[in-house]
């Protein structure tokens, strides 16, 4: 009597077969996780030293070791140059930068665009037209007289892009559509009030090119609760910008509701873009470069995405403004001056490889 033969030993076997890196894989995947905590551990510790070069850069340079005496020891001579002139201008910087950048991805998410930044809905543009009708119409100064009106501005074009847009129905392609012609005829508007009101043209000029020159400590304590609830808008619509990504049915199937995402999404972005835009004018390409330079370091996973571009997005902005005290010196370039030098050939160089890419 034959026994028969163990089915291990049968060459080609189901047995035998069995993938050999399956198990492998389980601890690569592991890995990954790790790997973006490690990533984004990093990114902060950057954040912190272009922070610390924010403070010691200016009119009078200052080495780090006096950066930080002057921002710790209040007897120290750095003291006051720190925290009456560097500090609050470096606080805006990280509190805008976050804004836009986090603005920025929500905003490529939402209408499945790459090329997507928070100007493309025409909120910037609703922001600043309404600050320049503040300043020309009503002689309001200051950020807090600002703020109101970017709000107001913001808000409003936020909920006519999402009317024309097809409401409930609302598209990406729709969206960006109402969105590019709003923000055009927005900014024809501006200039044509710049144009005619050349009394106020002076006190426009530095806060429509986009400064963090003018910040003070009243600026940051206004802006922050506004930034603060956008940003926790927007991280907590990381799982359902993932749903919605893989399309609409999709992400219904998921437990999501795309209607109520896209509204969550706009009304985080209006918080953000409002703030920002009140706080330090129009900066733009911040919200464009950053989801793209974080996009190759995570993946589209919306969870890593978007706590890169609220930590990245301050880095590129702060040493924006650093570059602009070294090249302009001894006055300075502002720092949305720079920006758009390094986003413009940026942004030409993204839709010349997605021609390639869909050629």
């Amino acid at each position: 009597m034959t026994l028969p033969k163990s089915p291990r030993l049968h060459r080609g076997s189901a047995v035998e077969q069995e993938p050999p890196t399956a198990r492998p894989e389980q601890p690569a995947r592991a890995r990954a996780p790790l790997a973006r905590t490690a990533g984004l551990l990093a990114a902060v510790l950057v954040l912190l030293l272009v922070a610390l070069l924010s403070l010691a850069f200016g009119a009078r340079p200052l080495s780090l070791g006096e950066a930080w005496s002057g921002l710790l020891d209040s007897g120290s001579a750095s003291y006051p140059v720190v925290h009456e002139m560097r500090l609050p201008r470096t606080l805006l910087g990280l509190l805008a930068g976050a804004a836009l950048g986090l603005a920025g991805g929500v905003m490529q998410a939402l209408t499945r665009n790459p090329l997507a930044d928070p100007g493309l809905l025409g909120i910037n543009a609703g922001a600043a037209a309404a600050v320049v009708t503040a300043i020309s119409f009503f002689g309001v100064a200051g950020y807090t007289g600002y703020i109101g009106f970017a709000f107001l501005g913001a808000a409003s074009v936020s909920v006519l892009v999402y009317a024309v847009g097809g409401g409930r129905g609302a598209t990406p392609a729709r969206l960006a559509l109402a969105g590019t012609a709003l923000n055009a005829a927005l900014i024809s508007y501006v200039s044509a009030v710049q144009l005619l009101d050349t009394a106020s043209l002076d006190r426009m000029r530095f806060w429509m090119v986009g400064s963090l020159a003018r910040a003070q400590d009243t600026t940051v304590l206004s802006a922050l609760p506004f930034i603060a609830v956008g940003a926790l808008v927007a991280l907590a619509l990381a799982r359902p910008l993932n749903a919605l990504a893989l399309g609409d049915d999709a992400a219904r199937a998921l437990g999501s509701r795309p209607a109520r995402t896209r509204g969550a999404a706009i009304v985080a972005i209006t918080l953000l873009c409002g703030a920002a835009t009140a706080a330090c004018g129009p900066i733009v390409f911040v919200g464009l470069m950053v989801p793209h330079m974080v996009r190759a370091l995570t993946g589209p996973d919306q969870r890593w995405m978007l706590p890169y571009c609220a930590v990245l997005a301050p880095v590129l902005l702060l040493g924006a403004d650093i570059l602009g005290r070294i090249l302009g010196r001894p006055g300075e370039l502002q720092v949305g001056i720079v920006t758009v030098v390094l986003g413009g050939p940026l942004f030409l160089y993204f839709v010349r490889r997605r021609r390639v890419a869909h050629a």
